[in-house]
């Protein structure tokens, strides 16, 4: 044998066990990483805000493909950890490097009805204690407004945009689209919006004699409440002519809040004074689009006040009547970002753009792609959803 090979062979030591599984283990998380950021990543339905379109524990994959990946704005994180270290807790990122918002070309961009995961607008304020609830409602509600009160009471933590807790909703209105609810119908531009035959809104009941028999709201998966001597009844547009059609059913009506009434906390822009608006009538807004410029002055700031200030970074004041962007006088803004508007398909029960506004195109995570596992609430083994697996999501909205 040559002199070199004998040396080579020499030289090649055999890798001990251990260091076998770290270069497997390292290969695999930066593998997973990879494919997290830039093609798909695992979701799991949390609420009921989609149903019946999407149901709570529907794991599905979201595509980053979609609408092209976003680069990580926040690079020093935790493989594979959202934004809090599990078992643990804490941040599973720090902020000492952060990026500008950038996205790579994908396959086509948001849609009209598209079902989109993105990162919660009001997430950037959360209570550590209350991670569930949100900041700014807290703030205005039980706090009035005073923030060194909260602060005293809970302990404030802040997260950069793609660190916020990730929202699933169904995206109703692109950028310059005009949108307006009138008594729970939804209008896009003048015209109404399609309408889903699983999505639900809720009906005040009138029956006769016992009423709806309980084993006909299990079988159907309703949701009611009493209220008075009728009850109200979650349904999907679908069930609501089989309902009718019962012969102890005297009449099915929307439950709505009529037009004017303002709700306690009251919905985006949270101003009663110039915004008498609630869940069933809302509107009309116009969308905010990249480059669009919009008059501003007191009486509809409100609408434009988190755009400016929070998404696109500005300094805003107002004093004595006027406004001021950076410390100039301003009577008039131009975007310089495309926003969204994101509703549930369970209207009744969806905090969605109609309590926190509009979603910026940096915000958005992906396209919900297909449902992988589906199971109820008697868990994986006992109430397995077999017919929801592997069907896209287009499917499952029909």
């Amino acid at each position: 044998m040559p002199f070199w090979k004998k040396k080579d062979k020499e030289n090649k030591k055999r890798k001990s066990v251990w260091r076998e599984w770290l270069d497997a283990a390292i290969f695999a998380i930066v593998a997973a990483t990879i494919i997290r950021l830039f093609l798909f990543e695992a979701y799991t339905i949390p609420t009921g805000s989609m149903e019946g379109s999407l149901l709570v524990n529907d794991y599905l994959f979201v595509s980053k493909l979609a609408y092209g990946p976003r680069i990580p704005m926040t690079p020093l994180a935790i493989p594979l950890v959202h934004n809090t270290m599990p078992l643990t807790g804490g941040k599973s990122y720090t902020e000492a490097v952060q990026w500008k918002y950038h996205r790579w070309p994908g396959f086509g961009h948001i849609e009209r009805y598209d079902v989109v995961v993105f990162n919660y607008p009001g997430g950037d304020t959360v209570m550590e204690e209350r991670p569930g609830d949100d900041y700014y409602s807290a703030l205005r509600g039980e706090f009035n407004g005073n923030r060194e009160l909260m602060k005293t009471s809970y302990h404030i933590i802040t997260r950069p945009v793609d660190k916020k807790e990730n929202y699933i909703k169904r995206c109703v209105a692109l950028p310059g689209d005009k949108l307006e609810v009138k008594d729970a119908i939804l209008y896009i531009n003048d015209q109404p919006a399609t309408r889903y035959p699983h999505q639900k809104l809720l009906y005040q009941v009138q029956t006769k004699d016992f009423g709806i028999s309980d084993d006909f709201v299990e079988e159907n998966g309703i949701d009611r409440m009493p209220m008075g001597s009728s009850y109200l009844y979650n349904l999907a547009n679908d069930q609501v002519d089989m309902v009718k059609k019962l012969s102890q059913v005297v009449s099915v009506t929307p439950f709505l809040y009529p037009k004017g009434y303002t709700e306690d906390g009251g919905p985006f822009p949270q101003d009663t004074v110039h915004f008498k608006w609630n869940r069933d009538n809302y509107g009309p807004i116009v969308i905010p689009k990249a480059g669009v410029t919009v008059q501003i002055n007191p009486d509809n700031i409100a609408l434009y006040r988190r755009v400016i200030a929070n998404y696109e970074g500005n300094k805003l004041e107002e004093r004595d009547g006027k406004i001021f962007i950076n410390g100039q006088e301003a009577g008039s803004y131009t975007f310089k970002m495309d926003y969204y508007w994101m509703m549930g398909d369970n209207r009744d029960n969806s905090l969605d753009s109609r309590y926190w506004g509009y979603v910026p195109i940096d915000h958005v995570v992906g396209k919900a792609w297909f449902v992988w596992l589906s199971f109820g609430k008697g868990g994986m083994l006992h109430d397995m959803h077999w017919k929801r697996l592997f069907r896209g999501i287009h499917s499952l909205e029909q």
